[in-house]
């Protein structure tokens, strides 16, 4: 018998309508996937729409197909809120009642002087904003003062921004150490994240050397019941400090989509893992947060077209999973996530022939559906659509 394994995609903010909720989030007609289509004419994703992704709801250039090779359908989110950390939870098997706090007007005064007592010396900005946006308006001064940035969004982060010129990375990461500490209680944001940047003014970038400093989970999560049995779970891209590093065997981190896809294939041909997880965030971070259907459009071919020869790495035993943690609709007014139903594509070497998996209540039914792939007892949220449809 052939060894299990999982391998899970997760395009971040790749959406795929508006939950019945979402009016409560201000996200009324948001659909990530179909208002991209419309907006670039019509997308050309022949990989995905062989698998199904048509069927799970037809968009712009991407009709359904007779016979789709792997199930189908879509995801609702139960957990309150629409942020990375929600939804990749949930994923795990984690559903969260009450949302992680958010700053729409900035930090309290009592949290920023907190931190800027921590460290020694002021900070600039302090308000909700567009990473690229305000490292160009404050930069400059940043250069001049060596004050840090700090900043938040629509999502529960405190994020600090540093040019590696001025504040060396690891005091940067120092620094987020330090603001994980200080928010406690009310305010314990999901994500305390480090933004380094370099260049010179008008000509400043972000570096790859990000990082996120989470809360851990509240309790086991998929990842936790797989490491506690045994198996070898490998994270690619922010997954690992997304869960503070817990039930995570090995961690690799990633420039862009296209690094985790090449690390995607090759460890997948080395074969020595049972469960991996990589997230690719360039559809949320550089087209969707900034509001570039193109760009977005863009992604989503390139994801397509590397998708058609990882196809051909996957053995007998494999199972594949690709979905997604949230929305983030390039084509309406707000440059943040929007709360939507995600897709929901699985495939194995071995099935003939795909079947609907229908509306998930949960995004939990992943984690329920790995732990039954695997032979793990899940006891935390969701049900497994492997034991429905999926077993070839």
């Amino acid at each position: 018998m052939a060894r299990r394994r999982v391998i899970l995609l997760v395009m971040d903010g790749v959406g795929i309508g508006e939950l019945p909720d979402a009016a409560q989030y201000n996200d009324e007609g948001s659909h990530t996937l179909g208002n991209v289509a419309r907006a670039v004419g019509g997308l050309k994703l022949p990989t995905l729409q062989r698998l199904g992704l048509g069927n799970i709801e037809p968009l712009d250039g991407v009709p359904p197909v007779e016979k789709p090779q792997a199930c189908y359908g879509k995801m609702r989110e139960r957990s309150a809120g629409k942020d990375t950390t929600t939804g990749h939870w949930e994923l795990a098997g984690i559903i969260r009642t009450n949302p992680f706090p958010t700053y729409p007007n900035g930090f309290p005064p009592d949290i920023i002087e907190a931190f800027e007592r921590a460290i020694g010396r002021k900070v600039r900005g302090n308000k909700p904003a567009s990473g690229t946006a305000i490292i160009e308006e404050l930069g400059e001064e940043h250069l001049r003062t060596g004050f840090p940035i700090v900043y938040t969004s629509a999502d529960s982060v405190f994020q600090i921004a540093a040019h590696e010129d001025i504040v060396p990375v690891e005091t940067l990461y120092r620094w987020c150490e330090v603001a994980r500490e200080i928010l406690r209680g009310e305010h314990e944001v999901a994500r305390v994240i480090a933004r380094p940047f370099i260049g010179t003014p008008g000509n400043f970038r972000r570096t790859p050397r990000r990082r996120d400093f989470s809360v851990p989970p509240p309790y086991p999560t998929l990842l936790d019941a797989l490491t506690g049995a045994g198996l070898t779970v490998v994270t690619v891209g922010k997954v690992d400090d997304i869960f503070a590093g817990r039930g995570v065997s090995q961690a690799i981190h990633t420039t862009d989509n296209r690094d985790g896809m090449n690390q995607v294939t090759a460890l997948t041909r080395q074969g020595d893992f049972d469960f991996l997880w990589c997230t690719l965030v360039d559809f949320d971070t550089l087209y969707g947060h900034r509001n570039d259907p193109h760009g977005f459009a863009q992604a989503l071919t390139e994801f397509d077209s590397w998708l058609e020869e990882f196809l051909l790495c996957l053995c007998e035993g494999d199972l594949l999973v690709i979905t997604a943690d949230h929305g983030n609709d390039p084509t309406t007014p707000s440059t943040d996530h929007s709360r939507e139903y995600v897709p929901l594509l699985v495939w194995t070497p071995a099935l003939s022939e795909g079947k609907p998996l229908g509306v998930r209540e949960t995004f939990a039914d992943v984690a329920a559906s790995i732990a039954d792939w695997l032979g793990i007892h899940w006891s935390g949220a969701g049900r497994s659509f492997v034991s429905e449809s999926c077993n070839p």
